[in-house]
């Protein structure tokens, strides 16, 4: 491996993604290169090759910055699952690759949706390094660990049939309506890739303090053990309590059969944490099964949201076959304390959360 001092103001320059936003810039010091494996979480330098799917980059600022070839980005190496967009994972070695994800995610692509541009190519310049030439990754400013002994906040948790079914959106509206009702709100994305749109529109929404996995040192979960997913659950939902917040609301990426959501969903840390869940999909019998799987589960179904709620045809055949409310975007707003209340109503057990890691008729849109 090869150690060399990065000229002042390099980075500075470059264009960094969402996922590295945890990072203290003024760490970075040097560049490696050489034979280095990747790993999950290292920031990497790249240059833009050519501009494919992602023409614009998700900025620790807020901004979606437009992608020339021949930029320099920031991004963080990690696996990605992605039905409508990519299949991706880490390259062995520091090797031409992909931007995988508009937050910010490197990556070599395996597969994509069909309707959907080939990748951004991107060349790695190096690893990016401290100033003793230790590479630089997002655990190193994972938030610390936090221990919440006392009445835990009612949590609410979004769960859909698959991406893009309308889970960000359910919780946002949840939230909204919550927030308006004068009511202190804590949100957390609990697994996915990186990305800035679902943070920044839980904050829109009303949300007093937003969290997401990479505020613990994932850029992206797919391919996390599953005592890492549920840890990521406990330590983000330990530290938004800590804020003194009356209701968590959270958000699970993808579907229910996804693997690790459907290892988060389906274990005991999950149905001790949550006291009630959205689920958002796509379609009625889609709407159905993941009902029936909830409910096999042991996981109390508050209502049924998601994009299904565009079809009134088919929001009432969801109510004839599972006997749950069907909420579109303003009814997600206005009957928000109901399900406040109906969550608070399910009896579960007490819990001491403690963590052992680091730390709209309104018609549904397209938003996961």
């Amino acid at each position: 491996m090869n150690i060399t001092q990065l000229e002042p103001g390099r980075i500075a320059k470059a264009k960094a993604g969402f996922t590295t936003r945890q990072v203290d810039v003024n760490a970075i010091a040097t560049l490696l290169t050489g034979d280095i494996k990747p790993e999950s979480g290292d920031l990497v330098l790249v240059r833009v090759d050519s501009i494919g799917q992602h023409e614009r980059i998700d900025q620790v600022n807020g901004r979606k910055a437009i992608i020339f070839t021949g930029d320099e980005l920031v991004l963080c190496y990690g696996n990605r699952y992605a039905p409508d967009q990519f299949e991706a994972e880490i390259p062995d070695d520091l090797s031409p690759c992909h931007l995988a994800a508009a937050g910010g995610l490197a990556a070599k692509v395996l597969s994509q949706h069909a309707k959907i541009k080939s990748p951004t190519a991107v060349t790695p310049i190096g690893l990016l390094g401290d100033q003793q030439g230790k590479r630089v990754n997002l655990a190193d400013w994972a938030l610390p660990a936090t221990n919440y002994i006392g009445q835990r906040p009612c949590t609410i948790a979004v769960v859909g049939t698959s991406m893009n079914s309308g889970k960000t959106t359910t919780a946002a509206n949840l939230i909204n309506g919550l927030a308006k009702s004068g009511m202190k709100i804590g949100a957390a994305k609990i697994t996915g890739t990186g990305a800035g749109n679902d943070v920044w529109l839980m904050h829109d929404a009303g949300a007093s303090l937003v969290l997401d996995f990479t505020s613990v040192g994932f850029a992206t979960t797919y391919r996390a053990t599953p005592k890492q997913v549920q840890d990521i659950l406990v330590t983000l939902t330990n530290y938004l309590a800590a804020q003194s917040v009356d209701v968590i609301v959270l958000e699970i990426a993808d579907g229910l059969y996804q693997d690790e959501t459907s290892a988060l969903v389906s274990s005991p840390t999950f149905r001790q944490t949550v006291d009630g869940v959205l689920f958002a999909a796509g379609g009625s019998l889609g709407a159905a099964a993941g009902v029936e799987w909830l409910h096999k589960h042991k996981l109390p179904v508050l209502a049924i949201s998601g994009l299904v709620t565009a079809s009134p045809l088919a929001a009432r055949e969801v109510v004839k076959a599972t006997a749950i409310p069907v909420l579109d975007l303003q009814a997600l707003r206005t009957e928000s304390l109901n399900l406040f209340a109906r969550a608070k109503a399910v009896e579960l057990p007490p819990l001491v959360f403690s963590s052992a890691v680091p730390v709209s008729g309104s018609l549904m849109t397209m938003q996961e």
